[in-house]
């Protein structure tokens, strides 16, 4: 993708696969601060929900996304009905949602580490879909360019508390197994869309 080597069914059949991840995560979220104890902490992880479901219509990272799918040649409707949706895509989120309802809270929190990562990714993402996939109506990249800022403060908040409340050595354990997890599911989502993107 960022070299510029994808075709446009490619592009928009990871548009419309990470779609169910992104409209996934405020349910994640929510599943995280229904098994934290902690008033301060729930406060805290909160804004992850309406940052992602937005406080008014046309706001938050889901429209965001919906609106990149519409700007490469997808119809809000195709994505919101998961038409192009891979099983393995869905096996892989399913999972995620399930891993944050079913771990202690902080450990789920810790899978979300991989955000550490994410403002050097979309900063490069947004430069590889400029430079190389101008077919795409710019107005689509907003999500990548919040997600620059965004993901930072994200990024900070989760190792604060996998740092502070991870603080046995079987918590820690589970927290980095978290977050190898969360990258197994990343990596397996990919794969789906690698395969059908060949066939």
């Amino acid at each position: 993708m960022n070299e510029g080597k994808l075709t446009p069914d490619a592009i928009r059949l990871w548009v419309a696969n990470r779609f169910y991840y992104q409209r996934n995560i405020p349910v994640k979220d929510a599943a995280i601060i229904s098994n934290c104890p902690i008033r301060e902490v729930r406060r805290l992880w909160l804004h992850r929900i309406s940052d992602h479901d937005g406080t008014a219509p046309g706001a938050g990272g889901i429209e965001a996304w919906l609106r990149l799918g519409e700007a490469c040649g997808l119809s809000r409707e195709s994505l919101l009905d998961g038409q192009r949706l891979l099983p393995g895509v869905r096996f892989a989120v399913d999972a995620y949602v399930n891993f944050a309802r079913a771990k202690p809270w902080p450990v789920a929190v810790a899978s979300s580490l991989t955000e550490l990562f994410a403002p050097d990714l979309m900063a490069a993402r947004l430069a590889a879909f400029e430079k190389y996939y101008a077919w795409v109506q710019p107005r689509g990249f907003d999500y990548f360019r919040s997600r620059v800022i965004q993901a930072k403060v994200d990024s900070d908040e989760g190792l604060k508390l996998t740092l502070a409340h991870c603080n046995t050595p079987a918590l820690q354990e589970e927290a980095v197994q978290a977050l190898s997890f969360k990258c197994d599911l990343l990596w397996s989502m990919l794969d789906a869309i690698g395969v059908a993107s060949k066939s």
